[in-house]
């Protein structure tokens, strides 16, 4: 018999129509707008005078210029992007899981599907690669229609997923493959971290930006509040055993929640940004909140 290919159920085009508007409203302003100064380009180019205006910060008048040309003048600049934005995506066995509409392998293609829109409209260079115990699907950064295309493709196939997990493999990839300055954003519901997991990552925190988003699942952090028998299964394993939810539900939680604190705080430590979205939550506002919240940071 032969097997017909699922084929994931990713809608981005709301998402994508969503955020098309948000980043046209931040990189349409006087200041190269709000995601220019979320994710810094490549430093700034010269690219004419103007006369000072009394909001102006003074440190900015060309004093020289201005005695030349008989008026004060302030020098205007233009921010060089082609920043080079890379997404390692986790396709191991736990992504294809999901007890809501949708799997978090479905949910995460949104995310970067969306996320990859909003750079490359910014004029931004991006590249991709999935993950699970080995590196597949890599795609050196580029620009234009066809690079957005390629990534969609890519994190719509269901043949593209499975696997063990080994996030240690993907960080030592990183440093292998990476050259010179890139903003990488790892997207992964890091199940599974063995305890070697920062190794090579504490090393690519130094040598490039990293944002992590972390994609969960309800059941990844809860369980039914209902005296019913729950088959819980190791996604790498396969072993499984049968629990009564309520009795340990709290357990659970607790147990969980320590985990992802762990992480967050491990994260921290390195220097590397920690973002957490649920796939029963919309992830316009969570992201938007982020992003504001780098913003200030880097003030």
């Amino acid at each position: 018999m032969i097997r017909k290919k699922r084929k994931l159920e990713v809608d981005l085009t709301p998402k994508i129509k969503k955020l098309e508007i948000i980043t046209k409203g931040l990189v349409s302003n006087q200041v190269q707008g709000r995601y220019q100064s979320v994710f810094k380009g490549r430093g700034l180019e010269f690219e004419s005078y103007r006369p000072y205006a009394p909001d102006d910060d003074a440190s900015m008048i060309d004093w020289k210029a201005t005695a030349k040309g008989g008026q004060v003048l302030v020098k205007e600049y233009r921010e060089e992007r082609n920043l080079n934005i890379f997404f390692l995506i986790d396709a191991s066995d736990s992504m294809v899981f999901g007890s809501t509409q949708k799997l978090k392998s479905e949910f995460a293609a949104e995310v970067v599907s969306s996320l990859a829109f909003t750079m490359l409209e910014a004029g931004d260079k991006i590249g991709f690669a999935t993950f699970s115990d080995k590196i597949t699907n890599i795609n050196a950064p580029g620009d234009g229609k066809e690079k957005f295309f390629a990534l969609t493709r890519t994190l719509v196939d269901s043949e593209n997923y499975g696997g063990l997990f080994e996030f240690d493999t993907a960080a030592k990839f990183l440093l292998e493959y990476l050259k010179g300055e890139s903003l990488v954003i790892i997207v992964s519901d890091f199940v599974g971290l063995r305890e070697n997991w920062t190794e090579h990552l504490k090393m690519a925190a130094k040598k490039f930006d990293i944002i992590c988003i972390m994609v969960r699942d309800p059941r990844d952090r809860t369980l039914p509040d209902e005296r019913i028998q729950v088959m819980l299964a190791d996604p790498y394993t396969k072993e499984k055993t049968i629990v009564d939810a309520k009795l340990i539900r709290e357990a659970y939680e607790e147990y969980v929640k320590r985990q992802e604190e762990e992480i967050g705080d491990t994260l921290r430590s390195l220097n590397v940004e920690l973002l957490s979205i649920s796939t029963d939550k919309p992830f316009i506002k969570p992201l938007m909140t982020f992003f504001n919240r780098r913003q200030r940071k880097w003030r």
